[in-house]
């Protein structure tokens, strides 16, 4: 098959259901359910956790079977329009064992010259970059850990997707949106405090966050609806730039609850 050069730019992806998005955070922040919200949504259950929701899911507690999922979706006989991976944590942790059994081997670090962490890496891009290219939504659900962060003027704590770096800068590299969901204290004038939940959309250095869509603001509830109309509506910068920082004080933000002073 031959191959031409383009004559025409390509049009910016403007519909929300075709994106890759990584959303993490603390467990039962709520990061399924507001996947579950998404077009015709399939979950790779790659760990327990979904009793709580009326989903379509496909247990993937193998990468073996998790290979398997992937080809029954590459092959189009469905009328899925979203594949949710729930969690990306657990399947790359399969993913490595898979590996390491094709080859004998008990641990990635058990081949020379870094042959094994290299073996796991390429499967892990190869099947991603697949997923990724099918003409499907596809969101990645993670688990949040603090990192200390060391620099030449001192240390601060960062939290990000507990996958291992090797697997992280894979997933970072390809999603078009990163979400962090968060919980936020705001203490209101009758002394309440009232507790949100919120979606950081923005690179910030205590957080791992960010949007190339240039369509979402800094802060978001953690709410399906808010996440499309925001989405849907002008874009608040210039795909893949600008970095803001969280702005706690959101007073469109749903309130889940009340804590007395």
């Amino acid at each position: 098959m031959s191959i031409a050069l383009p004559t025409q730019p390509t049009a910016p992806v403007t519909d929300f259901g075709k994106l890759t998005i990584l959303t993490y955070g603390a467990p039962k922040a709520g990061k399924s359910t507001l996947a579950s919200k998404f077009p015709k949504a399939v979950f790779f259950e790659c760990e327990p956790g979904l009793n709580h929701l009326s989903v379509f899911r496909v247990p993937t507690y193998r990468w073996e079977d998790f290979l398997e999922a992937c080809k029954l979706i590459a092959k189009g006989d469905h009328d899925f329009k979203t594949i949710v991976i729930d969690t990306v944590d657990n399947a790359f942790k399969m993913c490595s064992e898979y590996v390491c059994s094709k080859h004998g081997i008990d641990y990635e670090g058990d081949m020379a010259h870094g042959k094994g962490w290299a073996l796991v890496k390429n499967e892990w891009h190869r099947v991603l970059t697949r997923l990724a290219s099918l003409p499907y939504g596809l969101i990645l659900i993670s688990h949040a850990v603090d990192k200390t962060v060391e620099t030449r003027t001192g240390e601060f704590t960062k939290t990000q997707p507990s996958l291992p770096d090797r697997a992280r800068n894979v997933v970072l590299g390809l999603v078009d949106i990163i979400l962090f969901a968060e919980t936020v204290a705001r203490k209101e004038a009758d002394g309440n405090i009232v507790i949100n939940r919120v979606l950081r959309t923005k690179p910030h250095p205590t957080y791992e966050a960010g949007d190339r869509t240039g369509r979402l603001p800094d802060v978001l509830p953690l709410d399906y609806g808010a996440f499309v109309k925001a989405f849907e509506a002008t874009p608040t910068a210039e795909p893949g730039t600008g970095s803001v920082a969280p702005n706690d004080n959101v007073p469109a933000i749903p309130q889940i609850g009340k804590v007395k002073k």
